[in-house]
Formats: structure tokens, sequence, C-alpha cells
């Protein structure tokens, strides 16, 4: 069942760009963090994204940013506004995770606050020219649970929750390693199912941008035991 996720090393590959991350502090202590990336592409492009709790970014098969708080970060909440220059159509590759300790898919283990967490993700794209969106996410993106954890909701009631064994059972799907590309099919994939602001309950930076109405926050079908999610959408010079 425990099969090797043989994920690209998108988060490797983008760290190098960290380093022109400006944190700016809001004055309700919201950070919401805001970077320049240079690079070639007849349009320029600001994305805004908000992921509970981490998220990379690959666009047209290149690695271009990730979240600036890592992913095994407890309440890593935040936003993050980026522009960038982009050839359209573009296609955005999305790692998406929720946090959790291990691969039981809980969080504060051995603690009376022992759970299991929750997901989602909400993003937009705008031209910088023009000022119009020309892509959100939607129940139109792609997105594949890679790992599910734990199977048995029981677990988050274990005493000593192990993974893998009893009620702590995970599953980890294999996925080809040019899944960012923009010729990879990604027709199998189950559709982004869309979810309310009530269910996904997003948190700090969430308000720090204005969302156009067509932005959905998504997932996979379940908020809870889906933590590790791939997510592919295209953008074409046809703005929304």
């Amino acid at each position: 069942m425990n099969r090797t996720m043989k994920l690209s090393a998108i988060a490797l590959a983008a760290a190098a760009l960290l380093s022109g991350c400006n944190d700016k502090p809001k004055s309700n202590g919201v950070v919401l963090n805001e970077r320049v990336i240079e690079g070639e592409g007849g349009t320029k492009v600001i994305g805004e994204i908000w992921v509970d709790n981490w998220f990379s970014l690959a666009v047209n098969g290149e690695p271009l940013i990730e979240d600036s708080v890592a992913y095994n970060t407890e309440r890593s909440f935040n936003a993050e506004r980026v522009t960038f220059a982009a050839t359209l159509p573009m296609t955005l590759a999305f790692q998406v995770r929720d946090f959790k300790e291990n691969d039981t898919g809980l969080e504060y283990i051995g603690t009376d606050r022992q759970q299991m967490g929750d997901g989602g993700m909400i993003a937009q794209f705008r031209d910088v020219a023009t000022g119009k969106t020309i892509g959100v996410t939607d129940k139109a993106m792609r997105c594949l649970v890679v790992h599910r954890a734990p199977l048995d909701r029981a677990c988050a009631g274990e005493k000593n929750p192990v993974a893998g064994e009893g009620v702590c059972n995970f599953s980890v799907t294999t996925v080809a390693e040019n899944w960012t590309a923009p010729d990879f099919d990604d027709s199998n994939w189950p559709a982004a199912v869309e979810h309310s602001v009530r269910d996904v309950s997003p948190k700090d930076g969430y308000d720090e941008i204005n969302w156009d109405q067509s932005a959905k926050l998504v997932w996979s079908e379940d908020l809870v035991q889906d933590n590790t999610l791939l997510c592919r959408m295209t953008i074409s010079e046809q703005a929304k």
C-alpha cells in the first residue's frame, strides 16, 4: 500500500527563489508575502494565492515559487502575491499540502488536541497591463490526491497512532515526474471540488486579498482525509 511517491522536486528548485521574498506585516498582524520574479514572457501577471497550509507552483513546467512558510509549520496561514512574466497560454501546476505531523495525517499527536486537519486553496491571476482577471481556481481545474490519511477516521482517537498500522493506514499515489509539463495528460484526473467559505474557514492572509467573485475555494471532495494534492489549470489569453 505504501508506495514511494515520485514527485518532481518543485520545492527544492524553487527554494533559491525565496531570497527575493518580502514579508510585509499588516496592521492587524496578518502577513501578506509579496515578491517580484523576473523572467521572460509577453504578459506580466499578478498571482494571488492562499492555501491551508502550503503550496508550490510551477508555470509551464518550470518552478516559480513556493509558500514562504514551510509546510510542517503549525498554523502556517498566510497569503502570497507574486508578479511574474509568462507566455500565454500557460499551465499552472500546484502541489498543495495540509499540515500533518507524519503519514498518519494527524495534528497535535499525543496531546488533548490530537485531530485530523483540513485543507483548502484559492488563487487568482490578473493581467498587470489591463487589470483583468485571466484565471482563477474553480471546478474546471484537475486535482489528484497523492496522499490520503488516515484511511480510517478512528485513527484520530488512538492513544499511540502509528502510520501504516491498524486504523492509521494511509495511501500514496505515484505520479510521473513530468506532471507539471504543459503537455502532461491530466484528462483522467478528477475535477477539483469547490467548497464554501464556511466549510474551509480560511484564516490569516485570506482577507488581505480582494478576491474576484469567480475565484473559488477548491480541494478534493474530502477536505479532511486528503492531505496532499496535485492540481493543474491552464490560462489562455482570454480574460474572464
